[in-house]
Formats: structure tokens, sequence, C-alpha cells
């Protein structure tokens, strides 16, 4: 009897090792499993955990060089070869008092939030109503306008006719030039008319039943279903709206006090104009504060930071919407 159990247990059978689970001994992939679905081996680890950092530096480091150079004086910036400082030196406030205390930035700021605030929310409505009603297969001509939408994806009639068309309408030196003429997004429609398409139908019909109209549907069915995709499309109209700068020098390029802070990164940064109270050295006419590079990174950290700070809160939802979209059946 001691024979036969010995020899029927595998593992205490003679010349065969026990193997604990998880001591790292390999594995056989079962018969018809994935290869995806197989546990990573140590290079597999290695190798993502190797990529993740590089991405993670190459995000980090120039966002941490800009910031401290905004906060450096002109010595570290000159002992780093006039370039990025990557190493704490005389560390200082001046730049963003000195583009503070003029008044341009501060103004560019505000113009900035209200563009945003206005045009998102311009934006949004429009894009919500016209994917509501391009998703619905009753509305009316909604074949017509779904091809002559994404017609003009393809095919537009260029800068010269747009610009023609603004100016006709007075719309020069005029706040509403910066957001109508791009105010609509055919490529965000459409992702939302595709969201709006998988609605539950069972639901609007029982709504439907109850009494309720396409109004009532839409604030209360609809929306209320499809809040990921509408965080995302939010993101995406204010994050264009605050990095636009294109129609400001269309549109309002001479009266500085009407423009946007993307528009002050455009003419102090990139084309390296003086700001109003600074000489050739890069000091205001009455004391020296900050060299004009660091004013410059501080105009970029100025124009970042509204993203860095709304980001993480819609992070979720982007993740949700792209996921959403990905995963059909």
């Amino acid at each position: 009897m001691s024979t036969l159990s010995s020899t029927s247990n595998p593992a205490s059978a003679p010349g065969r090792r026990r193997t604990k689970p998880g001591s790292g001994a390999p594995r056989k992939r079962a018969k018809g499993r994935p290869v995806w679905e197989e546990p990573p081996t140590l290079i597999g680890r290695f190798g993502k955990s190797t990529v993740l950092t590089v991405v993670v530096l190459a995000v980090v480091v120039p966002l941490y060089a800009i910031i401290l150079t905004s906060v450096s004086s002109e010595g570290a910036i000159t002992r780093a070869g006039g370039t990025l400082v990557l190493v704490p030196d005389g560390l200082s406030l001046g730049a963003y008092r000195q583009i503070f205390s003029n008044g341009v930035v501060s103004r560019a700021v505000v113009v900035s939030v209200v563009l945003t605030a206005v045009g998102t929310a311009v934006s949004m409505v429009l894009s919500i109503l016209a994917a509501y009603a391009l998703s619905r297969a009753r509305s009316v001509g909604h074949r017509f306008f779904l091809g002559m939408m994404i017609f003009t994806m393809f095919f537009g009639g260029g800068l010269i006719p747009g610009f023609l068309v603004v100016t006709s309408l007075h719309g020069y030196d005029q706040y509403w030039a910066l957001i109508l003429p791009s105010c609509i997004s055919v490529f965000n429609i459409l992702i939302m008319r595709g969201f709006y398409q998988a609605t539950a139908q069972e639901m609007i019909d029982a709504a439907r039943i109850d009494g309720a109209g396409d109004w009532r549907i839409l604030w209360s069915i609809v929306l209320p279903t499809t809040k990921a995709v509408t965080a995302v499309m939010t993101l995406f109209y204010a994050v264009g709206y605050w990095g636009s700068w294109f129609n400001t020098l269309l549109y309002m390029p001479f009266d500085n006090s009407k423009w946007p802070l993307s528009y002050v990164l455009y003419e102090y940064v990139n084309l390296g104009a003086k700001m109003p109270g600074m000489d050739t050295g890069g000091a205001t006419v009455q004391h020296q504060i900050a060299p004009p590079f660091a004013i410059s990174m501080a105009v970029v950290v100025l124009t970042l930071l509204p993203i860095l700070i709304v980001y993480p809160f819609l992070q979720k939802h982007s993740t949700k919407g792209m996921l959403t979209g990905a995963i059909k059946g």
C-alpha cells in the first residue's frame, strides 16, 4: 500500500523536484491561450519599465527646466550657457513680478480665460446639438448635412476667403472673430454622434412613451449617459482655445491690450519682441529685475499652468471615453 501511494504522488516520485508557486520556474503556456494573457517575463518587465522611465523623463525634465529657468537669476542663466537651467542657483521671482507689473500679461491672462470659457461653451452647445440631430435617423435631411460636414473635413475655402468673410462682417479687431470662425470641429461632432447613436434605444422609446420630446431626451437621457465623451470634448475645445494664437494674428495683431496669453507667448517668446517698459537689456526703465530669458520662460509657465491643473481632473473621463469608443460589441 505504501508503494502504491508513493508512486501515485508525482511530487514525491524520485528524481522529480517540487516547485513552489511564484518560485520563478518557467511555465508552459496553456494550449489555446493568447500570448498577451501570459505573465510578462523578466526581460519584458525590464523593457516596459525602461520605456516608461524614458517617456516620463522626456516630459518631466523639460518642464522642470522651464520652471527652474523662470525663477533663476541672470548669473545662473549665464553659467548655464544662456539656455535652460538644470541646477538651482540664485532663485528669484523677479520674472513673474515683472511680467505682471507692465499689465500686458495680466490682461492677457484675463482675456484668455474669458475667451476659453465663452468659446468652449459656444462650441460645446453647437457640437452637442449638431451631434444629437445627426444621430437621429429620422431627423430631416440628416444625411445631406452629414455629407456636407464631412466634405468640409477634406476641402476648405482657404485662408483668404475666410479672412474676407470675417472682415466683411466687421469682425476685424473684434473678439468674436477669435471664436466663431473656428468654433466647430467636425471630427469632434462625428465622435459625439457615434456615442449618441450607442445610447440604448429602449430608454429613448420609453421616454417618448412618457411624452418626452427631443429636448427632454437629450438633457435627461443622452447627456447623462455620455458624460465621458462630453468631458473629453470639453477638454479638447478648451485646450484649443487656450493655445490658439493664429486668429489673433489675423484679426487682432496691433492692440496688445486685447491679446490672449497665447499670442503674448508668440510675440515675446517666439519672435523675441520686447515687452512695454523694457529696454534692450531686458530690464524695466525704472530698475533691473529679471533677465529676458527668464521672463520668456515665465510666460511659458503661465501658458502651461492651467492645462496642468485641469487635466488631472478630466483624465479619468478621457480614458473612459477612449476605451468606450474603442470597444465594440
